[in-house]
Order: C-alpha cells, then structure tokens, then sequence
C-alpha cells in the first residue's frame, strides 16, 4: 500500500522533532551547565567541574533515553487497547492495567520484599542494579498481566463497550484498596518510599539499569509491531478478523503480554505514568486523519516519545529547587485532548 504525501511529511515532521527535543533533554536539567561543557561531554571529552560530567553522563542521558522509551511504550499500549476494545477510552490507566502493576509493586516495596532485595544487594554487590530492578519488574509485570487477563476474559462475556470500561474502573478500585491496606500496615520508610515512587519520574533508571530497562521496551513494541496486520483486521470486528483468517485468541494472547510487559517496565521504573498511554493515540490519529496502523503505530510510537520528553524538560523547571513530578504534568496535557476527542464524538453524532 502506497503512503500518501501527507503521511510521509507527518510521520518525518514528529520524527525531527522528537529528535530534537531529545537533544533539548540533553542541555537542559535541574542544573545549570553551559552548552560548551555539555556538548564536550556528549563528544566524549571532559566538562570544566567533575559533577557537570556525571551529571550529564549518569543523569540526563539515562533520562532522555527512559523518557523516550516509556512515552513510546505507554503510548503504543494505549493503541492496542483501544484497538481491541473498540473503545477511545481505553488505556492502560483507565483499565486499571496501571492500578494492577501498582499492587504487584506494592506487594514488593510494602510487604516485606526491600529486605528480601537488600539481602541480595550484600551477598552479591556487582549484581545491584539488576537484583534491585527484577523483583520489581517481576511482580508489577505479574500484576499487569492478571488484571488484563481479567478485563480479556470479562470481554468475552460483556459485549458493552461502556460496562467493559465501567469493570476495568472497578478493577482499579479494587487494587487500590488492597494497596492502601497495604500502606496501612507498612513501615514509615515503605511509605514513604512507595508515595515517592508513585509521582512518576524518569530519572529512576540508572545508567547501569538502561541496558536492562531498554532490552524489555524493544520488545514489548517489537511484538506491538508484529500485531499490525490483526489490529487492523479488529477495526472490522473480530468476525471479519476470523474471516481474514486472523487467531482471535493467540491474536489476544500477544496483545496480553506485550501490553502487559510495556506496562509493567514502564510502571516498575517510573512510576505510574498517567494519561501518555489514553491521550497520545489520539493526537496521533488527529495528526494522520486514518486508523490504519501500518501508519499510525510509528507515528504513536514517535507522538509518545515527544510528550514524555516535553514532560521530561517541564519537570525540570523549577531548578535546583526540585523536580516537579511527572503525574503533575502529564493530566495537563492528555486532559484537554480527551475532553476535545469526547466532545468531537458527541458533536458527530448529534
């Protein structure tokens, strides 16, 4: 299929400039460093203080990559989503996916599992970034996947895209009850560590811990890639799919597990991230005009990079005085696409 013009121009303009808000990501920080420094440092050479190095080396360029991935991988799993649910409401957050990740992380942070992980920290000290990042991962992946495989099994049943919506919310309640139980009957300490956590920031990834964090978000959208031709047999119905000749249910099972793994890195390194996975596949869809992924999923791919960026470089802001968290930013800009997108339907079809 021949992509038109306009497609190509669009696709090219968003991949510039996501380009050049990571390079902004790069000079810009919590701490003032002069553009020479910086570009001498990112060259390969040596900044006038120490710090300025370090800085740049071990905290801007791990972020700029973290936010880079995680906007691409949020986003993308909000497509899929949407997709298979028939549903522009539909998303990580909204479904409650988040909410599962929370408890699995949760579980680990408030329930005994940092003295689990510091145990292994003493007995195996070159083995730190990794051993402090997989039980994490592990069961904010585990409490993804069982949520979704939930909301999929409720799919089967309910043929409403409102109640299927409507479970997915009560889901998320639920998950937040056991976590604030949690919370309850946890250390000062634990609390204070999951609050912290739970405002969302992409300065959580070490440059030690990038290699790890990356692997995992090249596959989850690898596999999102794979699932292009039945995403876009489901915008016809899932008999129309089968007719095609798609698996509905493998079909599902790979949604499932690359959604589930997008998600639960995302949420296991940085946060909760809200609103990057419900809003950018509708900025997309708005930029490209069309619901064919074979265009869409990149352009998704490269809107959720570019967002989390720009958020990136506002939480920076307040310099030396802080970083403002990602959840205080990330609704100002998703909230008002979603309220335009809901109020485009309703004017459609009156």
């Amino acid at each position: 299929m021949k992509i038109s013009r306009y497609t190509t121009v669009v696709i090219l303009s968003v991949a510039f400039l996501t380009l050049v808000l990571f390079v902004v990501n790069l000079f810009v920080g919590s701490v003032e460093i002069p553009f020479g420094d910086t570009l001498r440092v990112l060259m390969g050479g040596d900044a006038e203080k120490l710090s300025h190095s370090y800085i740049i080396i071990h905290s801007r360029v791990p972020a700029a990559v973290t936010s880079l991935l995680c906007g691409a991988s949020l986003a993308v799993s909000g497509l899929m989503l949407q997709t298979a649910f028939n549903n522009p409401l539909a998303g990580p957050s909204i479904l409650g996916i988040n909410s599962g990740a929370n408890l699995g992380v949760a579980l680990v942070m408030l329930a005994g599992g940092s003295g689990f992980m510091s145990s292994l920290l003493v007995s195996a000290p070159s083995l730190s970034s990794f051993c402090s990042s997989l039980p994490i991962i592990i069961a904010a992946f585990v409490g993804a996947m069982a949520v979704m495989a939930v909301i999929l099994l409720f799919s089967t049943v309910i043929r409403s895209n409102i109640m299927l919506l409507i479970v997915g919310i009560m889901l998320g309640y639920i998950t937040s009850s056991a976590i604030s139980l949690l919370n309850f009957f946890a250390t000062e300490e634990g609390v204070h560590s999951f609050v912290i956590w739970g405002m969302g920031n992409f300065s959580g990834v070490s440059l030690e811990q990038l290699p790890l964090f990356s692997s995992f978000c090249c596959v989850g959208l690898l596999l999102s890639v794979l699932l292009i031709k039945p995403l876009n047999a489901l915008l016809l119905g899932t008999q129309y799919a089968e007719n095609l000749g798609i698996n509905i249910r493998r079909t599902r099972n790979m949604l499932l597990f690359a959604t589930g793994l997008l998600t639960a890195v995302t949420t296991a390194y940085c946060g909760p991230v809200a609103f990057i996975g419900l809003a950018v596949p509708h900025i997309a869809r708005l930029l490209l005009g069309s619901d064919n992924h074979r265009q869409l999923l990149p352009l998704t791919i490269l809107c959720g990079a570019a967002v989390a960026l720009v958020c990136n470089v506002i939480s920076t802001l307040p310099g030396e005085n802080g970083i403002i968290p990602l959840n205080a930013i990330t609704p100002l800009l998703g909230a008002p696409v979603i309220i335009y997108v809901i109020l485009s339907k309703r004017i459609r079809h009156t």
